[in-house]
C-alpha cells in the first residue's frame, strides 16, 4: 500500500563532512548535529542542499474508546469532546505552544462520541464511528473500520504534504489511549501489563489496579483468539484506537512524500512503533521529541532506537512536546544552512576525524 524509499547511506560522508568542517569543534552541537544529519539525509538532493521546514502542522487526533466505561481515568469519556471544543477555542496548552513555535495546528475528529458542529478550518471531520468498543471483551474495531482509519490518515498526510507541509507534528486526544497503547505495547513486545500500564492522567491505586487487570485481560483475550504471531494489523484493529490508526496512515504516506515527522510522548510513540512494524522505512523519517514521564514510554523509544531531543518530565500529550521540539529542529537547520567553514572564515586549523553523531 506504501512505498517509502530508504534514505541513501551515500550521502552520509558529505553531511558529516560540511558539519565537521564548520567553525566548531567537531561534534560539539551534540544532538544537534545529529538532527542536522538526519534532516539533510530525509531532504538530500546533492551537496548544495539547504534544510527547510515550510509549514510545520501539527496534528491532534481525537477519538473516543471503549475502555474508558470503565473508570480508568481522571476524567470521563465526555472530556474528549470538551477538549476537543477547547482546542477550537484556542484555549489548551497545545494551542500556546503551537503559537509560540509558529506552529499551524488541525485538530482531526477520528471517531469522538459526539461529533462537534463546527465551521472552524482547525476542525477536520475524519470519523469512523463513536468511538471504539471495549477492548477488554471484544475487538475494539472491525477490519473495515481499521482499513478506513488507514486510508483517512494516509489520505490526510497526502493532502498535507502535497499543500507545502515538510514537517507534521503528532498529538492526540482521546480519554482511555493509554490504556490502548499499554495494550498494543504489551500485544507487540510481550511484556506484562504490570510493565506498561502507567498511571496516565495521575490515576489513584485503586485504578491502576482496574487499569492493569483489563489490559491484562484484553491481552489473555487477544491471544487466545489469535494462536501463534500477530501481525501490527491485527493487533490494532482488537486493541487500538481510530486516532492511532489514522495517526499511523498519516505518518507512513508522509514518510512516503520524504515529509519529517515529529513524534509526541507514549501513545504517539505507541501508534510510531506499530507504523514501524508495518512499514520499517518509515523509522528513518521520525524524530522524537520528548521522553514522557509515563514510564513505558523509555522502553518504547528504546524498541525504536530513539534519543529523545527533551526531558522535561511531561504527560499531557496533545502533541505538547513535539511542539516545544520544533525549534531545536530550526536550530538544526540554521547551523547546517549558515554556519560559515573554516575556510570561508580563513580559520586555519587541522579537523579531526570526524565527531558526528548518529542520527537519532
Amino acid at each position: 500500500m506504501f512505498s517509502i524509499p530508504a534514505l541513501n547511506p551515500d550521502c552520509l560522508v558529505e553531511i558529516r563532512q560540511r558539519i565537521d568542517n564548520q567553525t566548531k569543534p567537531p561534534g560539539s552541537l551534540g544532538q544537534l548535529e545529529a538532527l542536522a544529519t538526519q534532516l539533510a539525509q530525509i531532504q538530500w538532493h546533492g551537496a548544495d542542499t539547504r534544510l527547510s521546514l515550510s509549514q510545520p502542522t501539527m496534528l491532534v487526533f481525537a477519538a473516543d474508546h471503549g475502555i474508558a466505561r470503565h473508570p480508568v481515568s481522571i476524567a470521563p469519556q465526555a472530556v474528549t469532546r470538551q477538549m476537543v471544543q477547547n482546542f477550537l477555542a484556542g484555549g489548551a496548552a497545545i494551542n500556546c505552544f503551537c503559537q509560540s513555535s509558529n506552529m499551524a495546528l488541525q485538530v482531526v475528529d477520528a471517531g469522538i462520541l459526539e461529533p462537534i458542529d463546527s465551521t472552524s478550518p482547525v476542525l477536520l471531520q475524519r470519523r469512523v464511528g463513536a468511538g471504539t468498543e471495549d477492548f477488554s471483551v471484544q475487538a475494539a474495531m472491525s477490519s473495515e473500520q481499521y482499513q478506513q482509519a488507514l486510508l483517512s490518515g494516509a489520505a490526510l498526510g497526502q493532502q498535507q504534504v502535497a499543500s507545502g507541509c515538510q514537517v507534521l507534528g503528532f498529538g492526540e486526544m482521546g480519554i482511555g489511549n493509554t490504556s490502548s497503547a499499554a495494550a498494543l505495547l504489551a500485544l507487540a513486545t510481550g511484556q506484562q501489563a504490570v510493565d506498561v500500564v502507567g498511571r496516565g492522567t495521575g490515576i489513584e491505586n485503586e485504578q491502576l489496579v482496574l487499569k492493569r487487570r483489563l489490559v491484562e485481560q484484553a491481552v489473555a483475550r487477544v491471544k487466545n483468539a489469535h494462536k501463534g504471531y500477530l501481525d501490527a494489523a491485527t493487533l490494532l484493529q482488537e486493541v487500538g484506537g481510530f486516532e492511532i490508526v489514522q495517526m499511523i496512515g498519516t505518518m507512513l504516506a508522509a514518510a512516503e512524500q520524504r515529509a519529517v515527522l515529529l513524534i509526541d510522548g507514549f501513545i504517539v510513540s505507541v501508534a510510531a512503533l506499530l507504523a514501524c512494524r508495518l512499514h520499517p522505512d518509515v523509522r528513518d523519517y521520525m524524530i522524537f521529541s520528548h521522553r514522557s514521564a509515563e514510564a513505558a514510554h523509555w522502553d518504547v523509544l528504546q524498541m525504536l532506537d530513539a534519543e529523545p531531543l527533551l526531558d522535561m518530565n511531561l504527560r499531557l500529550g496533545e502533541g505538547t512536546g513535539a511542539a516545544l521540539a520544533l525549534p531545536l529542529l530550526r536550530a538544526a537547520c540554521a547551523f547546517y544552512n549558515d554556519m560559515a567553514s573554516f575556510d570561508s572564515a580563513n580559520i586555519d586549523v587541522d579537523i579531526p576525524e570526524s565527531h558526528s553523531v548518529k542520527p537519532s
